[in-house]
């Protein structure tokens, strides 16, 4: 186990839906930069509810959400997404620019950037996820592998520490699938903290160092 103080935690966090019967109960999960973990469970389990109480989009109706030891319920999700990076199932629904380097760029230039430094920044992102020849299309033509490391650019290009992707590997190929994973392992060497969710077990097997296993809102099982 890892003694090191969680990059993320949940503190007995409960959440349920209105007018749902569904709850996430006392979720307490530790999330660590030095891990490249998978979040695992049957098809409504709350595996992307959890990843959204982690990240802020949901808020617990009681219990607590941390990162980096501070308490989120009174940050923003911009604030929170300095460190904390979210890739949805479907990527469009985080691309609204005209291409992709304007996707990728727009969020450096309205924190401040200089734009030289933000052109510069955005195009080290590109090449590290090799999508440099990619940097004038529309996002929405794009391949849905194309999608997520456009998207996933756009995300690390301000610095976030942690990363957490929802079913990534869903429609891609054996090839796509390779290079995803090969991209986040790069990313975790280099420091990045990630989080899968996803049913993929040979992807899993293969990437990642730890698992988290739920149930029916719980955690039944926590490497």
């Amino acid at each position: 186990m890892n003694n090191k103080v969680p990059y993320i935690e949940t503190q007995n966090a409960n959440f349920r839906y209105d007018r749902s019967e569904f709850e996430i109960k006392d979720l307490d999960i530790k999330l660590y930069r030095d891990d490249f973990t998978a979040l695992t469970g049957d098809n409504g389990c709350g595996k992307t509810t959890a990843g959204k109480l982690l990240t802020g989009i949901l808020k617990p109706r009681s219990g607590s959400v941390l990162l980096k030891g501070r308490d989120i319920s009174g940050m923003d999700l911009g604030g929170i997404g300095k460190d904390i990076g979210y890739l949805f199932q479907n990527p469009e629904k985080q691309m609204f620019a005209a291409s992709v380097y304007d996707d990728i760029v727009f969020p450096l230039l309205i924190n401040g950037t200089e734009p030289d430094t933000a052109r510069e920044k955005a195009f080290k992102i590109m090449r590290e996820l090799e999508i440099e020849h990619l940097k004038d299309e529309y996002p929405y033509n794009l391949s849905h592998g194309e999608k997520q490391r456009a998207a996933i650019a756009g995300i690390l290009v301000n610095g976030a520490g942690f990363l957490i992707l929802d079913e990534p590997t869903t429609a891609l190929d054996k090839t796509r699938k390779e290079l995803l994973g090969s991209i986040l392992k790069n990313l975790h060497e280099a420091g990045t903290g990630i989080l899968i969710i996803s049913h993929d077990e040979k992807f899993i097997e293969k990437f990642c160092t730890r698992e988290i296993k739920m149930n029916n809102g719980d955690v039944i099982e926590n490497e």
